[in-house]
């Protein structure tokens, strides 16, 4: 009962209230005489627990006739209860409301769990931040705290705004930003989420994001957003209860004055005339598949996974392609030695430390790998044993060092010092040559590492339906040829530019159609464009790029590729229970309806095709959100 909302405890104890009086009444109704006034008298009693318990579909009812707004399942109920009170069903005009407002109740309390789900998110949105200014501790505003602030959090509050740690070191929760359940280590340097709790210790943290910029306020945009994209069936079944609707109001028409015209039996028509009605409430449907997608989005987010909207869950259902970024996406996207070929009697840590003194004083990607390097080797790296360092451009560098002078960069440069080295045949990797004076000392291979779990991630995609995966990148085609083949993908395409990514697309999605489509996973600023133009664009949310997560449909937000699989498997279990509702309520109502226009039907099987329908749609729509 705690988690019932004050609507909801009400209408229960509604319901509670009438269902002990109708069944009190239908004891009494066997053992009194149908006849004059004791029919009257009956005919008052059952109206009290009708309108305790149907109060508010009456007074809709008439909100609706009133403001001209059409037939409603409000309508449709009403009309049917008053039909059965005038044929003298008096139990039966009951029980419909009742069980009708029983179904209600359930479908009420459904959708506000889904929405739950959903809404969770929003209490990650922190309230205050506790800013350090001029050595002095002041509360403000999130949305007022500038860039480059200093922000300090105690244990178990929330990260205000996205920033790096620049004092304490602690464990943070990120499961509500990457529904990630494991506590992160942060220390200095680290960067850390906003919407995140701090589990212990003193975080000082340097904000490098305005509040409406931060990784909270955009998750956040993106749920708010997400209800308004629909997917195609529930666009279907929007129209089909407009059209549905009338329709059937009509037939209910036909069907109790032609055949009274004929038979002259106006109350046995009129009675399944109401009885149509009460079958032909379309609720059932209207309600369960907004729901089933509803459901799959909460189940997405608490998987740290982002849908914008149904649209896309369902779109990435019929998914068959996946085009994908490598840099940062497939790949670790930072550079790392992962081999030294030393030349002659020289040892692997000799090379290193030499090329490690040289690149000491650079920023450049290789050679903050290199000096990486050097540390998990154990050596320590001294600048100042290095003189007269220079940058040889388009070459490498070099430096002197105990008098000698080194060189560490491409094969040019060792042609031009005139060092005899030993050219690699490693073309999945940069190369680095090492050499001193006119001697080769050897070679460095630097290569950026393939993620941990990319190649069991693209084999679980396959399993879960997707028939071919293309990967593009920049990077040369030996390289992009070498991790193609370590990952087991389809079809490589490289050395391209951002424009030519695009060009790619165009021409796979050529070959696309509404049930193959295409899916385009990256992470980069480059990636936008791509993002943008797939039937799915797939965003990493950790170490993407904002403008990549603005265009993309989906967000996976700890960049984890087993998410993908995820994705898809919650997408085609949720298409799945919106068609099975679909396929079992149209086809309960047609037999219904049948039955009900011929007299084999009465008004009790019209409130289980009607609310037992809809109970048991909504009890398998509630299924989405228990996907694992």
């Amino acid at each position: 009962m705690s988690s019932l909302n004050p609507r909801q405890k009400r209408n229960l104890r509604d319901i509670f209230v009438s269902l002990v009086l109708f069944f009190g009444l239908m004891a009494i109704d066997k053992f009194v005489p149908q006849a004059g006034n004791n029919r009257l008298l009956m005919f008052i009693l059952f109206l009290v627990p009708y309108f305790i318990v149907g109060h508010n579909v009456v007074r809709k009812a008439l909100l609706a006739i009133k403001n001209f707004q059409g037939f409603d399942e409000s309508f449709l109920m009403t009309l049917a209860t008053i039909g059965a009170f005038a044929t003298g069903e008096n139990a039966e005009a009951v029980a419909v409301m009742l069980f009708y407002q029983i179904g209600e109740w359930f479908q009420d309390y459904a959708v506000d769990k889904s929405r739950r789900s959903i809404t969770a998110l929003m209490d990650i949105m922190p309230e205050e931040a506790h800013v350090e200014v001029n050595g002095e501790i002041e509360t403000m505003d999130p949305d007022d705290v500038e860039v480059g602030s200093i922000v300090v959090v105690k244990a178990g509050e929330k990260i205000p705004l996205d920033g790096q740690v620049v004092e304490g070191h602690s464990m943070v929760n990120t499961a509500a930003i990457t529904g990630e359940s494991v506590p992160r280590s942060v220390t200095l340097g680290d960067e850390i989420y906003s919407g995140s709790i701090n589990g212990e210790g003193l975080l000082k943290i340097q904000t490098t994001k305005a509040y409406e910029d931060s990784t909270v306020s955009k998750i956040l945009e993106m749920v708010e957003n997400a209800a308004e994209k629909k997917s195609k069936t529930e666009n279907f079944i929007t129209k089909f209860a407009r059209i549905y609707t009338p329709v059937v109001v009509i037939g209910a028409i036909v069907l109790a004055i032609v055949p009274s015209l004929i038979t002259g039996d106006w109350l046995k028509w009129l009675y399944r005339a109401c009885t149509f009605l009460v079958i032909s409430c379309p609720c059932a449907i209207v309600v369960s598949v907004p729901l089933s997608f509803f459901g799959g989005i909460g189940a997405a987010s608490k998987q740290g996974i982002l849908v914008k909207g149904s649209n896309y869950l369902e779109a990435i259902n019929d998914v068959k392609t996946i085009v994908t970024d490598k840099t940062g996406t497939l790949t670790k996207g930072t550079f790392s030695v992962i081999d030294i070929i030393p030349n002659s009697m020289l040892s692997k840590k000799q090379v290193l430390r030499d090329a490690a003194l040289i690149e000491s004083l650079s920023t450049h990607p290789i050679a903050s790998s290199i000096k990486e390097a050097a540390v998990i080797y154990g050596l320590n790296i001294n600048a100042q044993q290095v003189s007269d360092i220079q940058n040889i451009t388009g070459m490498g560098m070099s430096g002197k060092v105990n008098g000698k002078t080194i060189y560490v960069g491409n094969a040019k440069l060792m042609k031009e010092q005139a060092i005899p080295y030993i050219e690699s045949t490693n073309e999945s990797a940069t190369v680095v040559y090492v050499g001193a004076d006119h001697d080769f000392l050897g070679t460095i291979l630097i290569a950026d590492e393939i993620k941990d779990n990319a190649v069991s991630a693209l084999r679980h995609l396959k399993n879960s339906g997707i028939e071919k995966i293309i990967m593009l990148t920049g990077d040369k085609k030996s390289v992009a040829d070498s991790v193609a083949k370590k990952l087991g993908v389809d079809e490589v395409r490289a050395e391209l530019l951002p424009g030519d990514k695009v060009n790619a697309v165009e021409e796979i999605l050529k070959t696309s159609s509404d049930k193959h489509r295409v899916a385009y996973v990256g992470d980069g600023i480059n990636d936008a464009p791509v993002l943008t133009r797939c039937d799915v664009g797939i965003a990493m949310g950790s170490m993407g790029s904002d403008a990549a997560i603005e265009a993309a449909d989906i967000v996976l937000m700890d960049d984890n590729l087993d998410k993908l699989a995820t994705t898809k498997r919650i997408a085609h279990k949720t298409v799945g229970i919106a068609k099975v509702n679909i396929v079992f309520a149209i086809a309960v109502k047609i037999l219904t309806l049948i039955f009900g226009a011929v007299g084999i039907a009465n008004m009790w099987w019209a409130v289980f095709a009607d609310v037992g329908v809809a109970f048991i749609c909504i009890l398998n729509s509630m299924r989405t959100l228990k996907a694992k």
